[in-house]
């Protein structure tokens, strides 16, 4: 829009930009035992740094200004490591030492202190090695919430260090996704990142529950979209994959 000037029809119909971010750092971290014991799984260190404090930098360099953590296990333990920490994002806490939400649970929870607008939610364990540019960056730039409820960051999981997994989404030309179902193996696995709203948490459950709940409304609404990230996704979900992302991470430096 220039000076002087109304705004266009293209300029209304602009999303507004996304400020807020969620980190879900709730979890116990089973598989990361022993090591999750004594230590949080998002203070686990990868490249140099722990995993929450890669989720929040992540969240800053996309433009994110604010964040939610949410903690559970070995709460005071991260509350006091972001209490150290400096930059951006400004970070609230979410405390959910009473009960253990799951991923959905947490954010419903949550949601007062993330208002109204679309907001951006990742996992704290959730790591990858940047392409050309900041995928979080392009999952808000590609986000049209007229047609789609929530657009989730995918890996391909050819491309994928650490997982053996049967992945979790096929995706068509539009980006448009459905579960695996009986296919023997999907493409795409949640990458751990997407952008949600508050009205998606309309008429769940008062506690614990998966966002894997909204995703299969999304689906059969057919408004479940999906991203497919630029670089390498690395699945760090037992201690011996922390030596391979490592590895990952400095032969791409």
């Amino acid at each position: 829009m220039q000076d002087g000037e109304g705004m266009t029809a293209a300029d209304e119909a602009a999303p507004a930009a996304i400020e807020t971010g969620m980190v879900l750092a709730a979890g116990l971290g089973t598989r990361m035992r022993p090591i999750t014991d004594t230590l949080p799984k998002p203070l686990i260190r990868v490249g140099g740094r722990t995993m929450l404090d890669h989720a929040l930098d992540r969240l800053a360099q996309a433009g994110i200004t604010r964040a939610v953590v949410n903690m559970h296990h070995l709460a005071d333990r991260i509350a006091a490591h972001l209490a150290a920490r400096n930059g951006a994002p400004a970070i609230t806490l979410s405390d959910e030492r009473d009960a253990l939400l799951e991923t959905g649970g947490g954010i419903r929870r949550a949601l007062p202190l993330l208002g109204e607008a679309p907001f951006l939610a990742m996992n704290a364990d959730t790591l990858w090695i940047e392409g050309a540019q900041s995928n979080l960056g392009r999952l808000i730039a590609a986000h049209d919430p007229a047609r789609m409820d929530m657009l989730l960051l995918l890996a391909p999981i050819d491309a994928a260090v650490g997982y053996d997994g049967r992945g979790d989404f096929m995706m068509d030309e539009t980006g448009r996704l459905a579960r695996r179902g009986d296919e023997p193996q999907a493409p795409f696995v949640y990458a751990g990142a997407g952008i949600f709203h508050a009205g998606l948490f309309a008429d769940t459950p008062d506690g614990a529950f998966s966002l894997n709940l909204l995703f299969d409304r999304a689906i059969a609404a057919g408004r479940l979209y999906g991203l497919r990230l630029d670089g390498t996704w690395l699945h760090v979900g037992t201690p011996d994959a922390i030596a391979e992302a490592e590895a990952q991470i400095a032969k791409a430096c």
